[in-house]
Formats: C-alpha cells, sequence, structure tokens
C-alpha cells in the first residue's frame, strides 16, 4: 500500500490505548487488528482484514523473534533461574553492591554504573542490571519508577556512547557509500565515520549524565509523577503505586535469602556463580567485535548460561535441579514473551505499512540548513516511539538522512552533526515506547509497571532530548 496517514493508525492506536487504559496487551492487540482494517480500507479486499495470516505469522515466525526467545528470554530466564536457585544475584548484589550501595541514592548510582558495565545494547543492559540491583534497591526504598529509570536510560544510550558492541557494525552497512566523499562503500569506512561522529550524539550524552545526576540525588527537576513516585517509597516503603500491575512477579527477601538452599542444602553462594557467566558473556560479545570487528551476541548468551549450569553443577548442585531451576527461569518469562510478541507484531504492521516512509515524506528538502538536525531529532523520535524500535528507524532514516543532508549543505562537520541527530532521536522513541522491547524490559526486570514506568521517564527523557535539539543546532551553526 501506498504511504498514508493511515500507516500511522495502528501504532497510534496502541500507544493512545497504552496510555489511557494502561492495559498493553490489550492495547497492542487492538493495534494490530487495526493494521488488518486499514489494509482492507487500502485495497478493498476483506481478505487483507486477516491480520493473523498477515502479522501474526510473518512476524512471530521470523528469525528476530525467535531470537528474542532463545536469547532474551530462554537463556536469560533459565540463567536468572539458576542464580535464584543458587543465590548468585543476591550475593553478587550483597557483597558488592553493599559496599556501594547504603542508602537509595547510592542504590541507584549502583544501578548506573552497572548500565554503564552492560553496555551491549538495550536488552542486554536492562535485563542485567536490572535483576542484579534490584534486591539491593528495594532493600534501600528505591521505588521502581526510579529504579527503572535508571535501568533503562543507561541500556540504548550508552549503548550508543560507549559503542563496544554491534551497534557501529549495524549502522555502518545502512550509511556506507551514501555519501561516497565522505564515507566510502566499505562498512570499514561506516565504522570509522560512526567514531568519529560520537561526539555529536548530544541526546545520548544528555541522557547519560542527566541518569548520573539523578542517581546521585543532584537533579533539581524530576517531574511530579517521579517526584510523587520517589516520595512515596521513601516514606511508606511502598515501591509500586496502590493498583500497579509489576510485569514480573517479585520475590520477597526471604525467598531471596533461602534461593540458594533450594537444591542441594548445603550449596554455598560464592561470586564466582555471578562472575564467570558474566565474564564469558562480555568477553565473547566484546573482544571477536574489538579483534575482528564480529558480533556473536547470541553465542554469549548460550555459553553465558551453559557456563552457569556447569559450574553449578561443579559446585554440587543436582542436575535436576539445575534443569528445575531453568525451568522455574523461564516460566516467569511467559507473560514477557507474550507483550513482546505483541510488540515485535506492530513493529512489523508499521512496517509493511509503510509508517517510516509516509513521517519522512512529510519532511520536504526545501528546509532551512540549520534546522536540519533538530527536525531529524524530531522525525527519529516520533519514527521510533510509533514503530518501538531504533535499529528499525536507522534503517529506514539514515540512507535518506546522509544524501540529503550532504545535498543541505556539503561539510563534513554538518554531516556528522546529523548522523548524531539522528543516532540520539531514534534512541528516544527506542528508550521511551511503550512498544519497545527494551522499555518492556526495563520495567518486567525492575518489577515496575509499564506504563507507570513510561509516565515518570517521559518528561526526563523530553529533557534530555530538548538539551540535544539545542546542542546539535548550536553545532549546525558552527558549521556555517
Amino acid at each position: 500500500m501506498e504511504p498514508s496517514f493511515l500507516s500511522l493508525v495502528p501504532a497510534l492506536v496502541a500507544i493512545i490505548l497504552a496510555f489511557v487504559t494502561r492495559q498493553v496487551l490489550v492495547s497492542l492487540f487492538v493495534g494490530i487488528v487495526a493494521g488488518g482494517l486499514v489494509l482492507w480500507i487500502q485495497t478493498g479486499e476483506v481478505s487483507q482484514a486477516n491480520f493473523i495470516a498477515n502479522f501474526f505469522l510473518p512476524a512471530l515466525g521470523a528469525k528476530s523473534y525467535a531470537t528474542i526467545l532463545l536469547v532474551y528470554l530462554w537463556c536469560l530466564g533459565g540463567l536468572l533461574g539458576l542464580w535464584e536457585r543458587t543465590g548468585a544475584a543476591l550475593h553478587f548484589a550483597q557483597v558488592v553492591g553493599g559496599r556501594i550501595a547504603r542508602g537509595p541514592q547510592s542504590s541507584l548510582f549502583f544501578a548506573w554504573l552497572l548500565g554503564c558495565v552492560f553496555h551491549q545494547g538495550g536488552t542486554v543492559s536492562t535485563v542485567l542490571a536490572g535483576t542484579t540491583v534490584k534486591p539491593v534497591a528495594d532493600k534501600h526504598r528505591v521505588s521502581h519508577e526510579e529504579l527503572s529509570y535508571v535501568v533503562d536510560s543507561t541500556a540504548s544510550p550508552v549503548a550508543t556512547v560507549l559503542p563496544f558492541n554491534a551497534w557501529p557494525g549495524f549502522i555502518a552497512a545502512l550509511i556506507a557509500g551514501t555519501v561516497p566523499s565522505v564515507i566510502g562503500d566499505e562498512v570499514g569506512d561506516g565504522i570509522k565515520f560512526f567514531f568519529s561522529s560520537i561526539r555529536y550524539n548530544y541526546y545520548g550524552f544528555f541522557a547519560v549524565a542527566m541518569t548520573l545526576l539523578f542517581s546521585l540525588g543532584w537533579l533539581p527537576w524530576i517531574g511530579s509523577r517521579m517526584l510523587a513516585a520517589k516520595g512515596r517509597a521513601r516514606e511508606t516503603g511502598k515501591l509500586d503505586r496502590d493498583g500497579a500491575s509489576p510485569m514480573l512477579a517479585g520475590v520477597d527477601e526471604d525467598e531471596r535469602a533461602t534461593a540458594g538452599k533450594r537444591g542441594k542444602s548445603d550449596y554455598q553462594p560464592s561470586l564466582i556463580d555471578f562472575f564467570l557467566p558474566i565474564t564469558v558473556l562480555l568477553s565473547l560479545a566484546i573482544l571477536p567485535y574489538v579483534l575482528f570487528e564480529k558480533t556473536y551476541i547470541n553465542e554469549a548468551f548460550m555459553a553465558c548460561l551453559l557456563s552457569a549450569m556447569l559450574l553449578a553443577a561443579v559446585r554440587g548442585m543436582a542436575t535436576r535441579d539445575i534443569l528445575g531451576a531453568f525451568v522455574d527461569g523461564c516460566k516467569t518469562m511467559t507473560i514477557g514473551a507474550i507483550i513482546l510478541g505483541l510488540a515485535v507484531t506492530i513493529g512489523y504492521v508499521s512496517k509493511e505499512l509503510h509508517a517510516a516512509d509516509y513521517l519522512i515524506s512529510l519532511v520536504g528538502e526545501q528546509l532551512p540548513p540549520i534546522t536540519l538536525p533538530a527536525i531529524l531529532t524530531g522525525l527519529c523520535m516520533l519514527i521510533a516511539f510509533s514503530c518501538g524500535t531504533s535499529w528499525g528507524t536507522y534503517a529506514v532514516v539514515f540512507p535518506i538522512a546522509m544524501p540529503l543532508a550532504w545535498q543541505i549543505h556539503d561539510d563534513p562537520a554538518f554531516l556528522s552533526v546529523c548522523f548524531g541527530a539522528v543516532l540520539g532521536g531514534s534512541v528516544f522513541g527506542d528508550q521511551c515506547s511503550p512498544i519497545s522491547d527494551t522499555t518492556i524490559l526495563s520495567a518486567m526486570f525492575t518489577g515496575c509497571d509499564l506504563m507507570d514506568h513510561v509516565t515518570t521517564q517521559l518528561p526526563l527523557a523530553f529533557l534530555a532530548a530538548g538539551l540535544g535539539v539545542v546542542a546539535s543546532t548550536w553545532s549546525a551553526w558552527l558549521t556555517f
């Protein structure tokens, strides 16, 4: 179908319903159904209203969703279940986090620090940081809204600021050859341009810096909803608002304290139970990229899980208890798998209806040059928020934005500024959209209600985006 305003209807329906009803499952499903109706209206064929055949089956049968299930839900779910059974995560939080986290603010700083350490990308960081820091943060009366913001805002933003991960390679493939006089045809040329232009990723830097100030209690304004959540947790100990629906069932502190005794009664948790799997994960994720510019993220997660299982067996846990812990961990991911499946499908709907293409068509080539970085930032924010993906936004926008920027002003510095605008604007949408996997996982693994996380995070993210727009506009002005 041709791109039109109707292309935006499914995503708009899902997002508006999510804000109004706070029922994410229903909202996403209705948005997908709306996609079928749009196809029917556009084509005049009743068969196009079959949203199951047209959207669900292609989206959920794709390699990307299979990867989510295998890696982020089964491998990580199994790992977290094993850590729960051995007490590894709690032991790490008590020993290492206990030395750093002595109160609410230092607990949030611990979360910020872990977000920077686990900088492999949004989903990796949110799961590992959220799971590790939650017991410590809960103990010190940190609201789940605060914790989910810190975890989410140090996920994708950090991945673009400390890009020793898969991001440069993916983006380099999109921009290579788009402006041959500046960016060569090879992926390596794109990677060099990526690293040389990181300094213009203003949203990424502002988001990470603001989150640090927030975690230290030095941010003068945090928004009324976040302030209310902070006051509620400190004064009453309620980590969620009344009526909230956390996405992942919590485990109380007493249950966590005995987690290591559910397998063999004499199993004693050790720091190696936590550090060995994490070392395997980060080593396989980072070293191949640094040495050979290749990524093995999926393999790294599988090796991480297997190393944790093998270590537990070597240290005395029975095989049936290891497998039981794996299954229990996977069970906790059921709701997350359903929500992520719906999120992936609504993203597929937006792609098939060319929602991003329609938004880009609204931006003509006759623009005041100095405003282009701001317009690109806003456009990418809107696309990524509507579609729930930064990488999907990059795939659509970068091949168009780079030649457009060069046509408007053939200056390498201006091209880098526009590159940074697309990079940061897309991360905003990925971080804040209620249909984004990063947003969903941040809420899930910090025990927060999804829409509470979205509504408390948005004002702070908008502030970072506004500062980024001002900075990129100033940088663009300096190139003339």
